[in-house]
C-alpha cells in the first residue's frame, strides 16, 4: 500500500527543508557564511585599494587633491607616457633590468652548484651546510643590508680580503660603476639558499637508475648533467626563476638602507622611484609606475614559462 505524505511534510520539502537538495543548499549557505569574513576583508583591504590605484593612474591625482578626490581630471595614458619621458624613471627601469638580468642567472647558477655539491659531493656535515647556506634567507633584509654596508666600505672586510691577494678594492657603494654589482653580490648571497633547497629537492626526484644507465653507457659527469639533470630539472628551475623574478624586480630595501638610490641614481630601482613619488605627493605617477612594474613581472614570468617549458 502506498504511503501518502502528510501536507506538513510536503510543505516542508517545498521550502527546501528536506531531502538531498535541501541539505546541499544548507551546506552551501554555511560555506558562504564561513568564507564571508575573508571575502569582505579581501575586498576592503586588497581589492578596493588595487582598483583605486589603477583608476588613480589614469588621473592627475596629487596630494593637493586629497580634500577633493572627485575633482581630479582623467588624463588617460598621459601618466604612463610621461614616465617614459622622465629621466629618473628610465634610469630606474634600466637599473632594475640590470639587477634582474645579471642577478637571477647568477643566483640560479650558484644555487645549482651548491645543490649538486650537497646532493652528490658533500657527505659530511651536509645538514650544517644546508642550514648555513639557508640562514641568510630567514634573516631580516634590513639587518643584512646594514652588515653589508660595513663590509663594502673602503676599509671593509671585502677590500681587506682583496688586499690580501694584491687587489685594491674600489669604494663599492660610492662608485657608480660598482654600486649595482655590489647590490647584486649581496642579493646572490642572500637568495641562493632558497633556490639551493628547491634545486636540492628537484635533484632528489631524478631516478637514479637513469643516471646509472647513462654512466654505464659511457656518459661522463658533465654530459649526464647537461643531457639528463638539467632537462629533468626544468619545472623546478621554472619555479625558482619565477620566485626570484618577483623579488628581484621589486628590490627596494637594499638601496634604501645602503645607498639611498645613489650614487648618481645608479642603484635607483622602480620600487624606490615609486616610493619617492608617493613621498613627493605624486600619487598618480606612483600608481602608474607600480603598474608598469606589475606588467614587467607578468611579462618576465611569461618569458620564463616559455624558456623553461618542458619539451614533449
Amino acid at each position: 500500500m502506498a504511503v501518502v505524505p502528510s501536507p506538513t511534510t510536503v510543505a516542508h520539502r517545498r521550502r527546501g527543508g528536506g531531502g538531498p537538495g535541501g541539505a546541499r543548499r544548507r551546506t552551501t549557505v554555511v560555506a558562504y557564511l564561513f568564507a564571508l569574513p575573508f571575502v569582505a576583508s579581501f575586498a576592503l583591504f586588497m581589492l578596493y585599494p588595487l582598483l583605486s590605484s589603477l583608476i588613480m593612474s589614469f588621473t592627475d591625482f596629487t596630494s593637493r587633491d586629497i580634500s577633493t578626490p572627485f575633482g581630479v581630471d582623467f588624463v588617460g595614458l598621459e601618466q604612463y607616457a610621461a614616465l617614459f619621458q622622465d629621466a629618473q624613471f628610465t634610469r630606474s627601469l634600466l637599473n632594475t633590468l640590470y639587477f634582474v638580468g645579471v642577478g637571477i642567472p647568477l643566483t640560479m647558477a650558484v644555487a645549482m652548484v651548491l645543490a649538486v655539491a650537497l646532493n652528490n659531493g658533500i657527505t659530511r656535515f651536509r645538514t650544517a651546510f644546508r642550514v648555513g647556506f639557508y640562514a641568510p634567507v630567514i634573516t631580516s633584509i634590513v639587518a643584512i643590508a646594514v652588515v653589508w654596508r660595513f663590509i663594502l666600505q673602503p676599509d671593509g672586510l671585502l677590500n681587506i680580503v682583496l688586499g690580501g691577494v694584491g687587489i685594491q678594492g674600489p669604494d663599492w657603494l660610492n662608485d657608480p660603476a660598482w654600486a649595482m654589482p655590489a647590490m647584486i653580490l649581496m642579493a646572490v648571497w642572500r637568495n641562493m639558499g632558497t633556490l639551493m633547497i628547491i634545486f636540492l629537492a628537484g635533484l632528489q626526484t631524478i631516478p637514479q637508475d637513469v643516471m646509472e644507465a647513462a654512466e654505464v653507457d659511457g656518459a661522463g659527469a658533465w654530459r649526464r648533467f647537461t643531457r639528463i639533470t638539467l632537462p629533468l630539472m626544468r619545472p623546478t628551475m621554472l619555479l625558482g626563476a619565477i620566485l626570484l623574478s618577483v623579488g628581484f624586480l621589486q628590490f627596494f630595501e637594499e638601496p634604501f638602507v645602503m645607498t639611498k638610490g645613489g650614487p648618481l641614481s645608479s642603484t635607483l630601482s622602480i620600487s624606490y622611484f615609486t616610493y619617492n613619488e608617493f613621498g613627493f605627493g605624486n600619487y598618480a605617477t606612483a600608481s602608474a609606475a607600480s603598474y608598469i612594474l606589475f606588467i614587467a613581472i607578468a611579462l618576465l614570468s611569461i618569458l620564463q614559462f616559455r624558456f623553461f617549458k618542458t619539451k614533449a
